[in-house]
């Protein structure tokens, strides 16, 4: 790269670690506003951050205006393919990808007054589908009516608030924009773009995806393949269902 194309790609890592910034500056602001309430210790606070770093190219006509200043108002320049690849290693992939690049995310739950341990780390995957089921049993609410609503997908974990577990359940299922997966267990099956080959994975031996398993084991990668198919038919019956 020249300098020029030096400076820039600088620039764009300087304004994705401004707008890091920025959140932590803002959460900062909830943080000391639950204190003055005196509500702090009492909140449940769930801290997610985005599902991978964009390699999207945001040079869009009704957002960005051409020529902008890096980091400006109009400007819609960020990380795009390199810098994205680096912000998500070692795992593949990009945001809107369903590999673990796409997918994978930190995940931070604080709630000094009903989690004892300090500083802990949680083993089962968990996802956002997961978190209605939880708030709602940690706060008592039994869940709406299947009559009213879809039954709701996720499981939750109030019980990994306590102390590392499992989390049973059937599988965890990804549909994105054509990008497909399924994991049961450390079994992930997943697929770039709606026509890309199927590949699986043993997550509990390659977290990073490198080392495709789909040959070596077809009845394991035909099992999930059925299995995706199942769930996507099911989502599709429940998300058109006439509830009253």
């Amino acid at each position: 790269l020249d300098a020029a194309a030096k400076a820039e790609w600088a620039g764009r890592m300087e304004v994705h670690a401004a707008m890091i910034d920025r959140m932590d500056q803002e959460i900062g602001r909830i943080i000391s506003q639950l204190k003055a309430m005196n509500a702090f210790e009492d909140t449940l606070i769930v801290f997610v951050s985005d599902n991978g770093a964009s390699h999207e190219a945001l040079n869009r006509g009704d957002k960005h205006t051409p020529g902008a200043a890096l980091g400006a108002f109009d400007s819609f320049k960020c990380l795009e393919t390199g810098w994205a690849n680096v912000a998500n290693a070692p795992f593949r992939f990009t945001k809107m990808h369903v590999h673990e690049g796409g997918i994978s995310t930190p995940w931070i739950v604080h709630w000094p007054r009903g989690i004892t341990e300090k500083n802990a780390l949680r083993s089962a995957p968990v996802h956002l589908i997961d978190l209605p089921p939880t708030i709602l049993e940690l706060a008592a609410v039994k869940p709406p009516s299947e009559s009213l609503a879809p039954p709701m997908p996720g499981k939750s974990f109030a019980s990994l608030l306590a102390k590392d577990g499992d989390l049973p359940r059937e599988c965890l299922w990804w549909s994105h924009q054509g990008n497909r997966a399924l994991r049961v267990g450390d079994w992930k099956l997943v697929a770039k773009g709606e026509k890309g080959p199927w590949e699986l994975y043993n997550l509990a031996r390659d977290r990073s995806e490198c080392h495709d398993l789909a040959t070596e084991h077809p009845a394991k990668a035909k099992e999930l393949m059925a299995l995706w198919e199942t769930q996507w038919a099911q989502f599709r019956k429940d998300a058109v269902a006439d509830r009253k």
